[in-house]
């Protein structure tokens, strides 16, 4: 699904990625981890073509493309849920999905659909005349991860998946994404709660200054703790 090879990047003359590798293979939950300003964003912007690849190479469902643009790489298949959510907040729940939709692009994939989504969330269901702007942050956070599903992705991006949410949400967001991966959804995640990305994803990254220090799986995870200390503590 996606291949990193020691990939650089940043902003203007700032570089912040060095050397980071990471791959998703089809059906697998990965996370990518790190303390705030590693470059884990960066590395999900260059993925998605919002910032210039300096070196290094991504491969995307195979394919060696460095300057293909952000709509190119949406409609290949990957869907994006994005930090800070940035859900259209003068648009309705509906509007907000119906405007995203995309049908899949061969038989195999899961086919998301408006009343699939809001089964799957039923707040939503609730709110569906709402504005974005009069959802609650756990709801708009639904609608994120429900606007990026109805593009029918092959492979789903969560930036900061249950980052300022409260418990109860978190826990339904979780629910949703193990649901997801059980129907065969090839996720990459990122999230600061280690317990749950454990319990969740197949294998882990971990960025440190912009660079993958560790990877490995649920297991060596747990049984390091001074990884926590070392690169995801505050």
């Amino acid at each position: 699904m996606l291949q990193l090879q020691s990939v650089e990047s940043g902003y203007g003359m700032g570089q912040v990625l060095f050397d980071v590798s990471l791959s998703v293979a089809p059906g697998a939950c990965v996370s990518l981890m790190g303390r705030n300003g590693m470059g884990k964003t960066t590395t999900v912007r260059t993925i998605m073509g919002q910032l210039p690849l300096i070196g290094g190479k991504i491969h995307r469902f195979g394919d060696n493309q460095p300057d293909i643009m952000p709509f190119e790489i949406a409609r290949a298949g990957i869907g994006l849920v994005p930090e800070g959510r940035q859900i259209f907040s003068n648009l309705t729940v509906a509007e907000n999905l119906q405007t995203f939709f995309r049908p899949p692009q061969n038989k195999s994939q899961s086919h998301w659909h408006f009343e699939r989504v809001l089964t799957l969330f039923p707040r939503l269901a609730e709110r569906v005349d709402h504005s974005g702007n009069h959802l609650s942050g756990g709801e708009q956070q639904m609608l994120a991860i429900g606007r990026a599903l109805m593009t029918n992705p092959k492979l789903l991006i969560l930036d900061e998946a249950t980052e300022g949410l409260a418990p109860i949400i978190r826990r339904q967001i979780w629910d949703c994404l193990n649901a997801l991966k059980a129907e065969g959804q090839s996720i990459l995640i990122i999230d600061k709660n280690v317990k749950a990305i454990a319990k969740l994803a197949d294998h882990h990254y971990i960025l440190d200054k912009g660079r993958t220090v560790w990877d490995g799986d649920s297991a060596s995870l747990l049984e390091t703790p001074d990884l926590t200390a070392r690169y995801l503590g505050v």
